[in-house]
């Protein structure tokens, strides 16, 4: 059984299932409903009932006391819906109105997918869930208050387990002891989440994401929330490294083509080896983006690598392709330090 819950004061809708939380239908249908351990412990998502009958779900009582109850107060993590709803509670409309938060998580598992990248995977305590938007990054804390930060990989929808892609930079003070030790079961601590690098869903235009190297991590994360939410705008995704070998998770985005009508996927060479026998794109892959699209006026351009590929496509697709300025909306990474 399906039951419609609307929120105030934004009136916005959205279909639940019986046997799922609100706080999920909420997530399905496209709303971001504040929350912080998704377990009824920690009241960041406490919403106040309008309307409507809930079966409040297993929680604790420091975060839904019986007196707060008796006043319409529910938790939507754990609550499921009885009837049509209508609840009192704020919506996240921007990456600032998220909690930052410190937490303690372990290193699950590390996977090589390529000569100097790797895909880590991070576990929160089973009471906690870290809340973010997708694209946005995560600050792993050091000793002495040292900070590398790094994008996390997974959309919103999918947080069992935290991913990020790692480039091993040498005598890097994270990255060598994570590429010589692979020290799974580690515990580490993170804060976050932090950036304004995330899907703009108000929007209708069509969307070209650029990636270079591991700045696909971001870019990975926004497409999969943005084909989750069933978003129909077309989007292209180019993806620029060295080699083949620097091609890491090849086959994901042939399988977003694949499943999705209106996505592209043109992965681009910049020094592909004569192993390789590359048919493909070559050059920057910023380039390739100027050579299809005479005219991006009516686009929004998602880029994610290094600063130098960053700062060029800014500069060429505003004035050499008329993408209003607005449009553009970047996370340029800085690894020296990593």
């Amino acid at each position: 059984m399906t039951f419609e819950i609307t929120i105030k004061p934004s009136d916005h809708r959205f279909e639940c299932e019986a046997d799922e939380t609100i706080l999920v239908g909420a997530l399905r249908g496209g709303l971001l409903l504040p929350y912080g351990c998704r377990d009824g412990a920690c009241a960041s998502c406490k919403s106040r009932i309008v309307s409507g009958e809930v079966d409040y779900g297993v929680y604790q009582s420091s975060a839904l006391t019986e007196n707060e109850k008796t006043q319409g107060y529910v938790l939507p993590c754990v609550a499921r819906p009885r009837s049509a709803l209508t609840l009192e509670c704020r919506e996240v409309r921007r990456a600032g109105e998220i909690q930052i938060r410190k937490l303690p998580c372990r290193i699950e598992k590390i996977d090589l997918v390529a000569p100097d990248v790797a895909i880590v995977s991070l576990k929160l305590p089973a009471n906690e869930r870290l809340q973010f938007l997708a694209g946005q990054y995560i600050d792993i804390l050091q000793k002495e208050g040292r900070r590398r930060s790094f994008s996390l990989a997974t959309p919103p929808h999918d947080d069992g387990l935290l991913q990020l892609h790692v480039r091993h930079m040498p005598n890097g003070a994270f990255t060598e002891h994570l590429f010589a030790d692979l020290p799974t079961k580690e515990i580490i601590r993170i804060e976050g989440p932090h950036g304004a690098f995330y899907l703009r869903e108000q929007s209708d235009k069509p969307m070209i994401f650029v990636a270079g190297g591991t700045g696909f991590a971001p870019i990975k994360s926004v497409i999969e929330h943005a084909l989750h939410q069933g978003v129909v705008r077309p989007i292209v995704l180019y993806r620029g490294v060295r080699s083949k070998r620097d091609l890491y998770l090849p086959d994901l985005p042939r399988s977003w083509a694949a499943a999705h009508p209106d996505f592209t996927y043109v992965p681009v060479l910049s020094e592909p080896l004569p192993e390789d026998a590359w048919t493909g794109r070559t050059g920057l892959v910023h380039q390739a983006v100027l050579d299809d699209f005479p005219d991006l006026s009516e686009y929004q351009v998602y880029a994610c690598g290094a600063p130098l590929m960053v700062e060029a496509a800014r500069r060429d697709f505003t004035l050499q392709r008329g993408l209003p300025p607005n449009e553009f909306f970047a996370d340029s990474f800085v690894s020296a330090k990593k």
